[in-house]
């Protein structure tokens, strides 16, 4: 067996089939206190691919850290090919004052490539790409829906890269969007300079659910099958094939007022079905708000009070959406029938899963 040579970073060294938490120095804040990137280094006891997971470069969105939490406790690096690198919170600032953004107001995900002696926001960038992403050759970031709103469990790639596709089908999330790349983003960044890059959306800010979770966990473990890096199942005869689309639509609502959901992510809808109706406080004026076309609802809006224009839901459009819904359900079916009794009663109010 051909055994891996020991893996260099911030100053230590790594013997093969081993871990270790180390810490990039970012800044010194307003206290004077040092703030530090963290990250664990899972070096595989055999050669293979570098890979990263990132959660939290968006500091609200929170459910990528529990996702690295659980491939933290469970991955054994003496089992592993190549080396992964999991950050829990990329935006560390944003993180700990529950922010999306950092003290300086700007957004990291639009901050990159970033400079050492540039805005803070503009430091971490910097350091993030340079001492993470630059090492490895697939990145999986891991993102979840702003405040007050869900997204359905979905990859998201570039268009036009028939690796990430393949890539993509590993992870197995019920759909996978062609989505652009925006300037100054993480994706854009790594594409150009040849890092994959998969990004999961998943969940609602600040809250955990099981089904953003555990899709999150699977499908991260599903591409290191893929990859060779571990020597599990890749799944992809059990998890079938994700709906596809190259396409979305918003649906905003038509007037101030407070909501009433007929609809939810995840379900399927074909164009001129009801989403849901709106209505003033005494629920005079009902107007109803109908799909735009056929799809399947890949966000939702969970606050009912809403303002005229206020997005609602979020449409994928694609063909067959009937297929894709029946197989979210077999998804979270399974997903609960693996859990210990009472285990949703222990875990999750009831607001936390819509």
């Amino acid at each position: 067996m051909t055994t891996a040579q020991p893996y260099i970073i911030a100053g230590e060294t790594i013997a093969p089939g081993t871990m270790r938490d180390v810490a990039f120095p970012v800044t010194t804040m307003a206290t004077g206190n040092a703030s530090s990137l963290a990250l664990r280094v899972l070096h595989g006891a055999k050669p293979g691919p570098a890979v990263f997971v990132s959660a939290a470069i968006h500091g609200d969105e929170i459910i990528g850290t529990a996702v690295i939490q659980r491939l933290a406790q469970e991955i054994d690096p003496a089992a592993l090919a190549g080396t992964l690198l999991l950050v829990p919170a990329a935006n560390i600032f944003g993180f700990i004052t529950h922010n999306r953004y950092l003290p300086d107001r700007r957004d990291l995900n639009r901050s990159f490539p970033g400079s050492a002696g540039g805005s803070l926001a503009g430091q971490l960038a910097h350091i993030f790409y340079r001492e993470v992403v630059a090492r490895c050759s697939l990145g999986i970031d891991i993102h979840s829906a702003a405040v007050h709103r869900y997204n359905l469990p979905q990859i998201r790639i570039a268009a036009g890269n028939r690796r990430l596709v393949e890539l993509a089908m590993a992870f197995g999330a019920p759909v996978i969007i062609e989505s652009p790349l925006r300037d100054g983003s993480l994706r854009d960044l790594a594409q150009k300079n040849g890092v994959d890059m998969l990004l999961m959306e998943a969940g609602e800010a600040l809250r955990f659910d099981r089904l953003s979770i555990e899709t999150g966990v699977a499908g991260v473990n599903r591409v290191l099958a893929h990859l060779g890096m571990t020597e599990a199942d890749d799944g992809l005869s059990a998890v079938g094939i994700p709906a596809r689309a190259n396409r979305s639509v918003w649906v905003r609502s038509p007037r101030g007022g407070v909501t009433h959901r007929v609809r939810r992510s995840g379900d399927p809808v074909r164009k001129g079905d009801l989403l849901a109706c709106v209505a003033g406080l005494f629920g005079e004026d009902a107007q109803e708000i109908v799909s735009p076309a056929d799809g399947i609802v890949i966000g939702h809006a969970t606050l009912p009070v809403v303002h005229q224009g206020d997005a609602l839901f979020h449409i994928a459009v694609i063909d067959h959406p009937e297929r894709v819904g029946a197989r979210i359900d077999s998804i979270t079916e399974a997903i609960l029938a693996s859990e210990p009794e009472g285990f949703a009663e222990r875990l999750l109010d009831e607001d936390e899963v819509v």
